[in-house]
């Protein structure tokens, strides 16, 4: 078979048309593909470059199988999943990804299909992005001249259900008035019991609804009758509720495209998960926020198959534009990378409703120890945010700052999260509320006051430092006291291990404190204000000379002949403050030019690997796109040619390309940041 075609992210056309007006993304592999990804649980990937290589998994790799089968006039072929065995595999022939929708061509037996997963993930519309349902897209045209008689079948395994294959499931079916639709979940339910990392959901349902199609809860045998006969199994099979030693059920649909021609015919089906409560907050137990007021799993299909054709046409136009945006702002191979990271930046959150209604917004570590919330998670994701709906961050800020101003947390400093997913019941990390021990005082403080005031420049006001203000100064005190010359503490690379005296997070430091001073002038606090921003320039002027090291800055002030990517500073011009000389960046990213390896540049002098969020940070200190691109350009090169095929790695070898660790955390979000650095494309899109 030959490779596929990784086509032009963003078209469904054809490249001639769309490009007419505007370069386009460059065209990209990506290392695992979106399919139905929404939240940490409800998040399945194709970790191949052909959808038939092998069975969808969840981020953690898990397997949650999905089968696609298609019949072309008797003769049956595979389009998705690596079963039935010994049924073909349909050749697939391109392949496009869009931030909304990943899109796969197939050809076969006379006839062409794209087959396409499309969730409507718009994050200036709350109610449609919190929607936990993704359309499945079969678009089938002939080929050769010939009218051919063409049927397909799906199914989704039960597995998505539950933690771990052995459990228990039981499946029924849901009928309200003319909507119909199959469901799986475990039997037991144990609603938020388990929390951590390496897990999968096991209470909640799993729907499945085609609007003209059949509809059969199965065994996976399912698929061979289908491939034998054409048909589904006649009835249900409705008692699945013992152990299974090989597959648990599957839910499975048939579609009937009757006789196809040269027109293309159109299908699709609704695969949806009810969680029913997601999030537990301070023991509270907190539901999705498309729930907030009494909608059911039943007034969700519905609304999902009313709404499907508008959102369709939304999506195609937001995909266009949003790409077209990001060419302008970092180039075609910037841009593609940040279509790969769209996603799963918000696949690793969860959006709920407060008891009063209230939108928050918790993410998880994933690949790391499951943390929620975790505040030096959110600041490098911020960016995403902060360009395409700030009123998500300040979703993710606010259990973070009702916490810190609770009297459990006694400390001068932010807190780094608030437990282990799906548990915000306080942090576990370090000390927690304990001890002092492995806490990150500056790193957390000054993340929290960076994305409060980022947060003020976008919404145009600052409300929301003004309702925390007594936290908001604490932390600023002990910024003012701790910031310019770190003790030996951790940073959000703690992987790296404590480094005392380190200029990054000092950098950090002094921003965080001129961003202090901007909330208070923005709150007509005048003294505070003026106090802050000469403490602030008093720190940044002592910072150049502590930390130069002959045309470029040290990693730790005492450390001489050390480098390492500053990537902290580029807030310095993304908020007008100008606290450091421009040549500070200029000699920063020259400097990186002489360090860079085939995948990237080095996150400082110590190893060889780097963080792809901080390396867009550092390619955009240098102001120009060329130099942008000269840095950034290898963050591409690692998406697209990574031998670790795991949804997006953020901590890779910059010489090998190979995932070092961490793998589908929302950090990725952090290659947005190219776009802030144009104050109305910022503007454009934050303002929607």
């Amino acid at each position: 078979m030959s490779s596929p075609q990784f086509l032009c992210p963003g078209l469904a056309i054809s490249l001639a048309l769309a490009c007419l007006s505007a370069e386009p993304p460059s065209p990209i592999r990506p290392p695992a593909t979106p399919l139905i990804v929404h939240d940490p649980y409800f998040s399945i990937w194709s970790f191949h470059d052909r959808l038939t290589d092998g069975p969808a998994r969840h981020w953690t790799g898990a397997p949650q199988p999905l089968a696609g089968l298609i019949r072309v006039d008797g003769a049956a072929y595979r389009f998705a999943g690596d079963r039935p065995r010994g049924t073909p595999a349909m050749a697939q022939t391109g392949f496009e990804l869009t931030p909304t929708r990943s899109i796969y061509h197939f050809e076969g037996g006379g006839l062409h299909l794209d087959f396409t997963f499309f969730t409507p993930a718009f994050p200036s519309d709350l109610d449609i992005l919190s929607r936990p349902a993704t359309y499945l897209i079969w678009d089938v045209r002939s080929t050769d001249g010939r009218t051919h008689a063409v049927s397909v079948y799906f199914d989704a395994s039960a597995r998505i259900a539950v933690n771990t294959p052995e459990q228990r499931v039981a499946c029924s079916r849901l009928r309200a008035g003319e909507m119909e639709a199959i469901r799986a979940g475990s039997t037991d339910q144990s609603v938020l019991a388990k929390s951590g990392d390496d897990l999968r959901i096991d209470w909640g349902y799993l729907y499945l609804t085609a609007p003209a199609g059949e509809l059969r809860t199965s065994s996976p045998r399912a698929a061979q009758r289908f491939v034998e006969t054409g048909l589904l199994p006649e009835n249900d099979e409705l008692d699945q509720t013992d152990p299974y030693r090989d597959d648990p059920p599957v839910l499975a649909a048939k579609l009937d495209f009757g006789r196809v021609s040269g027109a293309a015919v159109s299908r699709y089906a609704l695969l949806a998960y009810d969680d029913i409560f997601s999030i537990e907050y301070f023991q509270r137990r907190l539901r999705p926020y498309w729930r907030r007021n009494g909608m059911d799993a039943a007034g969700l299909l519905r609304a999902a198959v009313a709404d499907y054709p508008a959102l369709l046409q939304r999506a195609k136009k937001f995909d266009e534009e949003l790409a077209a945006d990001l060419v302008h702002a970092g180039g075609p191979k910037y841009a593609a990378l940040a279509i790969a990271a769209y996603r799963q930046t918000l696949a690793a959150h969860k959006l709920v409703a407060d008891v009063d209604g209230r939108p928050l917004y918790f993410s998880k570590e994933n690949f790391s120890n499951g943390s929620i919330d975790t505040v030096d998670v959110t600041y490098p994701s911020s960016p995403f945010f902060l360009l395409l709906n700030p009123s998500l961050l300040e979703a993710q800020l606010v259990p973070v700052l009702e916490y810190a101003a609770m009297s459990r947390w006694r400390w001068p400093y932010a807190p780094h999260d608030l437990g282990r997913y799906p548990l915000a019941d306080g942090q576990g990390y370090g000390g927690g509320e304990t001890s002092e021990e492995n806490q990150m005082p500056v790193e957390e403080s000054g993340n929290m006051l960076i994305m409060i005031a980022a947060l003020a420049k976008a919404e145009g006001n600052a409300s929301l430092a003004e309702k925390y203000w007594p936290i908001l100064s604490r932390w600023a005190g002990y910024l003012g006291e701790k910031g310019l010359d770190p003790e030996n503490q951790l940073c959000t690379d703690d992987f790296a291990g404590h480094l005392a005296h380190n200029t990054n997070l000092s950098l950090k430091a002094i921003l965080a404190l001129r961003s202090y001073s901007e909330l208070a002038a923005a709150l007509g606090k005048t003294p505070e204000a003026e106090r802050y921003l000469a403490l602030s320039r008093n720190m940044a002027a002592n910072w150049t000379g502590m930390a130069a090291d002959g045309g470029h800055y040290r990693l730790a002030f005492d450390k001489p002949g050390t480098w390492s990517q500053k990537y902290n500073l580029v807030w310095d011009n993304l908020l007008g403050y100008h606290l450091f000389p421009a040549s500070i960046a200029r000699d920063e990213t020259a400097f990186y030019q002489t360090k860079r390896n085939e995948f990237g540049l080095p996150l400082d002098n110590r190893e060889a690997y780097t963080k792809l969020d901080w390396l867009i940070w550092a390619a955009t200190l240098a102001g120009d796109l060329r130099g942008f691109e000269s840095i950034a350009d290898a963050g591409y090169r690692f998406a697209n040619e990574t031998p670790t095929r795991v949804p997006l790695s953020d901590w890779y070898s910059t010489t090998t390309g190979k995932q070092v660790g961490f793998q589908a955390r929302s950090v990725v979000g952090g290659v947005f940041i190219k776009m802030l650095d144009d104050p109305a494309t910022w503007k454009k899109w934050s303002s929607r």
